[in-house]
């Protein structure tokens, strides 16, 4: 017959069992979920840096992979800082108004870029030729969210200073 303190020790030994399986279980769910965290993160940053690549090369750009209806929003006091509530909002009110005031489009050169879970940040320069001849360079940082290889929603910060006197300078074509 067992004794109330071998029952109380084969409690706690019980105890700890169930405790430790638990907890095993739940490391095995977090190291499941820190890899599927890596996995996107490093598909959402080869799919931004083969944007990149594609706008240096001029075969294409990142914004190749924004959404239908992705919000991209120009931070800062520019003339065009605002919320463009969908891709071709932003395409047809920035980026093209800003091709044709462009004699050699952009290029663009990475400092360096991060991840975190399906968000990607690229801190980069640019630069081209105006219309007018003259060089327009900028820094930026881009805070993109993806979602199924799409970038849903963008964070764009830049020296609005410089945006702005290229702006007013250069008329679009």
């Amino acid at each position: 017959m067992l004794s109330k303190m071998n029952i109380m020790k084969l409690s706690i030994v019980l105890v700890l069992i169930v405790a430790a399986v638990v907890s095993l279980q739940s490391a095995a769910e977090v190291r499941g979920e820190i890899k599927m965290t890596e996995e996107v993160e490093a598909r959402n940053k080869a799919a931004v840096l083969a944007g990149f690549e594609a706008w240096k090369a001029g075969t294409g750009s990142p914004y190749d992979l924004l959404a239908e209806d992705a919000q991209w929003t120009i931070v800062g006091h520019s003339l065009a800082s605002k919320t463009y509530p969908s891709r071709e909002a932003f395409m047809s009110e920035v980026i093209r108004p800003f091709n044709t005031r462009m004699s050699a489009g952009l290029k663009p050169s990475i400092r360096n870029i991060y991840t975190d879970a399906d968000t990607v940040i690229v801190f980069f320069d640019a630069s081209g030729t105006a219309r007018d001849g003259k060089t327009y360079a900028n820094t930026y940082a881009w805070f993109l969210e993806l979602r199924n290889g799409k970038i849903v929603k963008a964070s764009a910060f830049f020296d609005s200073v410089v945006f702005n006197e290229f702006w007013q300078r250069v008329r679009p074509a």
